[in-house]
């Protein structure tokens, strides 16, 4: 490939509002271009880049017994109604009508045309167990796209699917692709590390997620050095502290003048804000108002109180909504408000006696508030977020917590989408339901999280895995020009990747945008290196490292032997 074929021109300074250094790379090299909030376009050099991380996608898949096929991206509505997920997603699955006025949806996974697959196609338990997969476009109507590549509205993913005959064999499936998901992120230079994480509008029984950790992700990991406990913060638990035995005492209002924040009220009485009790008041998609109670010293996990209540999603209460459930914001708690709100209490606070909540009456608190005796919760669960330093509930060692990108996951759904049909005749000739796993990772996601952590102050420095070209040629002068296509064409020869900077730009221009776009072999043919009997070569991962004058005739075997040796370099988790 010559640079003059290339759409797209590198760019000495990224665009405003480019805020990571691997995304800035990606625009500054002419990787991607954006088009609108969250949709992107690939350029010729960052499609290169997207098909090798594809085929890395699809030889892993292939190993553990993948089958490729290709999906649609519009769904009949129907399907998504037959699942409870038309009903439960919110705006981000894009619903529209054809012209005939049919309700259709635009798919942000495609558990439910599987599932229908399944029910066409599996009949029998000896055409079970199966696993399918595709890479193809997907869209979600995200309200926040941000970071450049990695959240987006339009993006490709790899998804694939498991079909079992039971739990069992879901299981064997799962282990298996969790160990090719480690393989992917390996061989594309990726450090992650696998978390339990929460199923959420997939449904299912168990899942996990492979984090990169980098400080501009989004999710928070809570990791423990000591014994290897790691799981995403939407779900992880800690060790919880011990509470001293009391007898009840009566319950009391007292005065609390300006007390609407934990923090004024322990100021204004005196005490420690795990004497507490702070109420929060959410609505649940389904229109159910919730008052959820954690101790004063904590933080609400909306996920964990999501799952207590069996609702898609949150979100905070209205005033009105409040008011109307017999509330006042910043003095609330559930005493008085009997069934006018769903109670979710956490389970510290339910074994934590005379604690300090609010009257439901401006400026005014109660002291000594017991559960059981002043109110009674609709469900007791686990509904806090676990802090850096709180002890692990594993080991006892301290948490410690990270920001990370979710680069991949897996879900075993087990019959969760059997209602589609999906079912099978037993060895008993009884009919059995099918049991489903789901596999995804975002291909665009991946790509942004590789040019974060391969890049330097100088531009990306690829794997040679999911690199645009093996070696990139900077031919210098009318000498170099000349002597560069025949060196390019023997690489080739040789199955190597070329990209030959044909611009005849000045050599500083050209070692510029090389160490930009990042391939891992930069080779200089110039009239200087033709008289000392080769060509300038080096690495793009040793920038300081003098290059080496290599005979145009060995030039192959050193790319390749050079390659080989880091191909076989694992990456490391900071």
């Amino acid at each position: 490939m010559r640079m003059t074929q290339l759409l797209g021109s590198t760019l000495r300074a990224a665009p405003a509002g480019a805020e990571s250094p691997g995304y800035q790379f990606l625009l500054r090299g002419a990787f991607v271009r954006q088009l609108g909030q969250g949709l992107f376009s690939f350029m010729p050099l960052g499609t290169r880049v997207k098909q090798r991380v594809e085929h890395v996608l699809r030889q892993e898949m292939d190993v553990v017994g993948g089958a490729e096929l290709l999906l649609p991206l519009v769904h009949p509505a129907e399907i998504w109604k037959r699942s409870g997920r038309y009903d439960t997603i919110g705006p981000e699955l894009v619903r529209f009508d054809d012209r005939r006025t049919r309700p259709h949806v635009l798919a942000l996974t495609h558990e439910e045309v599987v599932a229908t697959l399944a029910a066409s196609e599996v009949q029998s338990w000896r055409q079970l167990p199966r696993f399918v997969y595709q890479i193809q476009l997907k869209f979600r109507d995200d309200p926040r796209p941000r970071g450049g590549l990695l959240r987006v509205r339009e993006f490709t993913m790899k998804d694939g699917y498991t079909l079992d005959r039971d739990e069992a064999g879901l299981d064997e499936q799962y282990a298996r692709i969790h160990g090719a998901y480690l393989e992917i992120f390996r061989r594309c230079g990726l450090p992650v590390i696998p978390v339990a994480a929460d199923v959420g509008m997939m449904g299912g029984r168990e899942a996990h997620e492979f984090m990169y950790l980098t400080p501009i992700g989004e999710d928070t990991v809570v990791l423990c050095d000591g014994c290897g406990y790691a799981q995403n913060r939407q779900v992880a638990t800690a060790a919880r502290p011990p509470v001293a035995e009391e007898d009840p005492l009566p319950i009391e209002r007292v005065e609390t003048p300006d007390a609407d924040t934990i923090d004024r009220l322990t100021q204004v009485l005196g005490i420690p804000a795990e004497r507490t009790a702070k109420a929060l008041f959410m609505a649940t998609s389904d229109g159910r108002m919730a008052l959820a109670v954690v101790r004063g010293d904590m933080q609400l996990n909306e996920t964990k109180l999501a799952g207590a209540l069996g609702a898609a999603e949150l979100r905070p209460m209205t005033p009105e909504e409040i008011e109307a459930i017999g509330a006042v914001a910043g003095y609330g708690s559930p005493v008085g408000i009997g069934t006018r709100a769903v109670v979710v209490v956490d389970e510290l606070v339910a074994r934590s006696p005379n604690l300090v909540a609010g009257a439901n009456e401006r400026g005014f608190h109660l002291a000594n508030v017991n559960v059981g005796r002043d109110f009674s919760p609709d469900v007791v669960a686990d509904i806090v977020a676990v802090e850096a330093g709180q002890p692990c509930a594993a080991c006892g060692g301290p948490l410690r917590t990270e920001r990370a990108v979710e680069t991949g996951n897996i879900f075993k759904l087990g019959t969760r989408y059997a209602g589609l049909g999906a079912s099978y005749l037993g060895e008993d000739g009884e009919e059995k339901p099918i049991v489903m796993g789901s596999y995804g990772i975002g291909v665009d996601r991946l790509i942004a999280c590789i040019a974060e952590e391969h890049h330097d102050e100088r531009g990306l420095v690829w794997p040679a895995s999911v690199a645009p070209f093996a070696v990139h040629v900077c031919a210098l002068g009318d000498e170099g020009l000349e002597a560069a296509g025949a060196i390019a064409e023997n690489l080739e020869g040789e199955g190597l990747d070329v990209l030959v900077d044909d611009r005849g730009e000045r050599a500083g221009v050209q070692f510029a945008d090389a160490e930009l776009i990042g391939c891992p072999v930069q080779v200089t043919v110039s009239k200087r290196s033709l008289a000392a009997g080769g060509v300038e070569v080096k690495l793009r991962s040793e920038p300081e490292r003098p290059p080496e004058v290599v005979p145009p005739d060995e030039l192959a075997s050193w790319v390749r032997g050079h390659l080989e040796e880091r191909a076989t370099e694992a990456p490391v988790v900071r």
